[in-house]
């Protein structure tokens, strides 16, 4: 794995392309991970972005209590991640004595301004600060705006500000439709006015 800094004001090009991610959080001393696929960029500088997390969710209390979380954003070859993930809530009983990241022995490692663990193997991680500002938002809509305080890529797939997955079918993001359906992103196409 190859990873490097992303510009701040290139971060919202990690999400633009609308691929599926896994918000990691954590608080005194526990953590969790869940699959959104209702996220997006939503501003430059301040980079910033949308994400909806339910209230259900073990996840949302977490980021509710530290503030932050983060955006990891998975290719192809970790889909049964997403999948396990995606279809588990931390409130299970099965992950009383341990979280969904040890309980799936996904790898992780650490994160540089905010307490959630990213994982290893996404081809993107942003951290970010939950807008305090916005509590209207979470409460009505399940609406959390974060500020991307650090973001980083898989320079193999993402560098200078741009996406490019040939050659690296397995590090492609993957889309999710419905119904346990996901896309995963084709080749680019440069169109020119």
């Amino acid at each position: 794995m190859s990873i490097t800094a992303v510009e701040l004001k290139h971060a919202y090009r990690l999400l633009n392309h609308g691929p599926v991610v896994l918000v990691s959080a954590a608080h005194a001393g526990k953590q969790n991970i869940m699959a959104a696929a209702w996220n997006m960029p939503l501003d430059f500088d301040p980079a910033k972005i949308a994400v909806v997390i339910d209230k259900n969710t073990y996840t949302r209390g977490l980021i509710e209590a530290a503030g932050t979380f983060a955006i990891n954003v998975p290719c192809m070859q970790q889909s049964k991640v997403v999948m396990q993930v995606g279809s588990s809530s931390g409130k299970e009983a099965r992950f009383a004595e341990s979280d969904k990241m040890a309980a799936y022995q996904l790898p992780t490692f650490a994160s540089t301004k905010i307490e959630a663990p990213l994982l290893a193997g996404c081809v993107a991680w942003l951290e970010c600060r939950s807008l305090q500002g916005e509590i209207e938002n979470q409460q009505k809509h399940d609406l959390f705006i974060g500020e991307v305080v650090a973001a980083y890529a898989d320079s193999r797939v993402f560098s200078n500000g741009r996406w490019h997955f040939e050659g690296h079918d397995q590090l492609r993001t993957l889309h999710y439709i419905a119904g346990g359906a996901f896309f995963a992103t084709g080749d680019s196409v440069s169109i020119t006015p």
